[in-house]
């Protein structure tokens, strides 16, 4: 339980410092960690709606601050390029992440064309049926997403850095909540860079 809990912190540690320097970034990932708590507490009664609210919000949120907000030159405080934190990117880097995303994107056509999805569900009857069907595959897409890496995580690695992987990303959402919770008002102060995160990194 020691190693799991310490590389759990690496990897968290790992995660924050390669790829959080923009406070934009830090404030939309309070906002997607905000969602997916949210999310979680729906999923006991509504999975195609906590499946919305994860994918709509929490997730467009979160990947529109790693494509579009944080700097991607070469990181002085990491003393690492842009390339060599892609290599080594245990979970879904950017290039995983929009091949993820233009899936996610492309699901709901199989949907249109055949609305029972090869019998999986009833022909849905107008637009908020659509949707709900649409939040289930989601769903499915998002549990085949984590099974997926932390498969490939066992082959390159090995079990624990695979399991600990997937640990992490489910419970990204509360530590990213406390982590990133003053992300906002420093926004609204006009910074734009963690300083913080600059300063730790050196130490």
């Amino acid at each position: 339980m020691t190693a799991f809990l310490a590389s759990l912190r690496e990897q968290r540690w790992d995660d924050h410092r390669y790829y959080h320097h923009s406070l934009v970034n830090q404030a939309l990932h309070f906002v997607s960690a905000t969602t997916f708590l949210c999310a979680y507490v729906v999923l006991f009664v509504d999975p195609a709606l906590a499946s919305l609210l994860g994918w709509l919000v929490a997730m467009t949120t979160r990947q529109s601050g790693h494509f579009f907000f944080e700097p991607k030159g070469y990181d002085h405080v990491n003393d690492a390029s842009h390339d060599h934190k892609e290599k080594i990117k245990l979970g879904y880097n950017l290039f995983r992440k929009w091949v993820l995303v233009g899936i996610w994107a492309a699901t709901p056509i199989p949907l249109l064309i055949d609305p029972t999805l090869f019998g999986l569900f009833t022909a849905h009857d107008g637009f908020v049926q659509f949707a709900r069907h649409l939040g289930l595959v989601w769903l499915g897409l998002a549990v085949a997403g984590l099974l997926f890496r932390m498969v490939q995580l066992f082959v390159q690695y090995d079990v624990p850095t695979g399991v600990t992987w997937v640990t992490k990303i489910l419970t990204d959402p509360f530590s990213d909540f406390w982590l990133y919770r003053k992300a906002p008002l420093r926004l609204l102060r006009g910074e734009t860079i963690d300083a913080r995160l600059v300063e730790a990194a050196r130490h």
